[in-house]
């Protein structure tokens, strides 16, 4: 959704933990499960309100996104340095944050209502020495400016942001080379794959391989696409704009107005 909610208010009671996942919530989170409650809650009641979560998934906010996102930690090593692009309510990135307190988590986010929305929710779960908020697009992360050096990181994830060969486009940057890309994806993983995996190799990664996270433990399992940067490819510099036979560069004129 991407409007404010309007009719009743939400009931923070849908962000309780049934009874069938605590078994796994605990497994997953440890003695940080409060923290995960605590986020659970502010995603049914400010998320939905913000336009971040619709009302029909409060009922399923700990098997659909909580728990869903936080397998995914078996995928990524210790004291990992993570960037979650297109975080929006902060799955996956603030689920791991919370389930891996050795992990130094940055989101971007370039919408400015799901910003402030983050930027309020790493305040309120006491995560600010860990975890960053980073206003922008994944491209002007990666490209940095003259006052912010670029953005790098171990493990890159997305989830439901795009195909996997603009995901490519957008996170192989963001990651160092030997890291890798953790893309959160649905029932059609094993189609992008095949049609994506050149794209992937042209933009310097290795195959994409499919792995099913949280086996055991929540069902269905996560399904999450990997890739290793193996190569850093350089970005196709804009051509200057060609010169008329007057010496005046095409677009010129426009800017003179």
């Amino acid at each position: 959704m991407d409007g404010p909610v309007t009719g009743a208010a939400p009931d923070p009671a849908d962000a309780t933990l049934p009874p069938e996942l605590a078994e796994a919530a605990r497994a997953l989170f440890g003695d940080r499960l409060d923290l995960a409650a605590a986020y659970a809650e502010l995603l049914a009641t400010e998320g939905v309100l913000r336009g971040l979560i619709g009302p029909r998934e409060t009922p399923r906010l700990w098997d659909r996104h909580l728990l869903n996102c936080a397998v995914v930690a078996e995928r990524v090593p210790a004291d990992a340095r993570v960037i979650d692009v297109g975080s929006g309510a902060g799955l996956p990135g603030l689920v791991l944050a919370i389930a891996r307190p050795d992990l130094t988590v940055t989101l971007v986010e370039p919408l400015a209502r799901r910003v402030a929305f983050l930027v309020e929710a790493v305040q309120r779960l006491g995560l600010t020495r860990s975890v960053r908020v980073f206003r922008g697009r994944a491209d002007e992360a990666a490209a940095g400016s003259r006052d912010r050096d670029p953005l790098s990181a171990d493990i890159v994830t997305a989830r439901a942001v795009a195909p996997l060969d603009r995901l490519a486009g957008w996170c192989l940057p963001l990651t160092v080379p030997g890291g890798r890309l953790l893309a959160l994806k649905g029932a059609s993983a094993a189609e992008e794959i095949a049609e994506h995996a050149d794209a992937v190799t042209r933009l310097g990664g290795g195959e994409p391989t499919l792995h099913r996270c949280g086996t055991g433990l929540i069902e269905p399992a996560a399904t999450v696409v990997e890739v290793v940067r193996e190569r850093v490819v350089n970005p196709k510099k804009p051509k200057a704009p060609k010169r008329s036979r007057g010496g005046r560069r095409r677009g010129d004129r426009n800017r003179d107005r």
